[in-house]
């Protein structure tokens, strides 16, 4: 599974390349607005251009658009393009896969993803909820399709009334027993005919948590979409998004996506581990009391 990072600043992109696990960057307005601020850029596009720079060749940058309909999209989309990618032959574009902010145009994603697709652009189907909304913006044409299980996490817990944290661990087991629990309750409470309960949305809610279309975790999203692709043979490549924890991490790996694209933060916490800081330190008492340092001195 290939790693991106998912992060517009310029220090945390140069430190992470430096690692060397680095396969690419994500970055969104929101990122960018962020990085701009703390980081003092003297513009966005020469701070754009210098993320570009620091991904170099081969490590795939995807900027996002940031108009809602189907022909300004294309035309930002192609503007982008132009400017940025001679820097390191390396953007991808981000097409929100359903731009409609509730007032029509829910496909002008897809005809934008198609159209990208004619002149050769590769583009990242982003805000992927549903494996339908995957499926779509494969057969569109996608280079990449971002399904956000972070996002899909947050909204199963919140219609569920489970609190959390932002980084919290998305426990599946722990928040199915609550749906179940609650489920438990409500029909314990349930006074109508029994064949009633079939069109019930509460009882509904309850058997698939969160309301989400049957997919019950960000996890499940990811693994269901990579069966999709799989036994159609689907070319689209799947980038983990909205990843928040380690353990998250390893989880979509299994699944089988193609990509994580994590903050720095969170590649930091997978190198963590108790046992891991204990023999460091056993190890450099014992190198000490050696003086292991004697084995470090070239003797001409």
């Amino acid at each position: 599974m290939l790693i991106f990072v998912d992060t517009a600043k310029l220090s945390e992109i140069r430190e992470a390349v430096g690692w060397g696990i680095i396969d690419g960057v994500t970055t969104n307005p929101t990122l960018l607005r962020a990085a701009i601020e703390e980081e003092g850029s003297r513009s966005l596009d020469a701070h754009v251009r210098e993320i570009c720079r620091l991904a170099g060749r081969g490590r795939p940058v995807s900027l996002e658009v940031m108009s809602n309909d189907s022909k300004s999209m294309t035309e930002e989309a192609k503007i982008l393009y132009k400017k940025f990618n001679p820097v390191a032959k390396n953007v991808v574009i981000k097409i929100p896969v359903n731009p409609s902010m509730g007032e029509g145009g829910e496909c002008g994603g897809l005809e934008t993803i198609a159209a990208l697709r004619r002149a050769g652009i590769r583009t990242n189907a982003t805000l992927v909820m549903t494996p339908e909304q995957a499926l779509l913006a494969a057969k569109a044409g996608a280079t990449y399709v971002s399904p956000f299980a972070g996002r899909v996490d947050d909204f199963i817990r919140a219609n569920l009334g489970i609190p959390f944290g932002k980084y919290d661990y998305f426990d599946f087991s722990l928040v199915s027993e609550v749906a179940r629990g609650k489920l438990s309750k409500y029909l314990g409470e349930w006074n109508g005919e029994i064949s009633g309960a079939y069109g019930d949305g509460e009882i509904k809610k309850l058997l698939d948590p969160g309301g989400n279309e049957g997919v019950r975790s960000g996890v499940e999203l990811v693994r269901k979409i990579v069966q999709i692709f799989r036994t159609y043979h689907i070319k689209t490549k799947i980038i983990a998004s909205s990843l928040r924890h380690p353990r998250q991490v390893r989880e979509v790996a299994e699944a089988g996506a193609d990509v994580a694209t994590v903050p720095i933060s969170v590649i930091r916490k997978m190198l963590e581990h108790p046992k891991t800081k204990e023999g460091v330190r056993k190890f450099w008492e014992d190198a000490v009391k050696a003086k292991y340092e004697e084995l470090f001195k070239l003797k001409l």
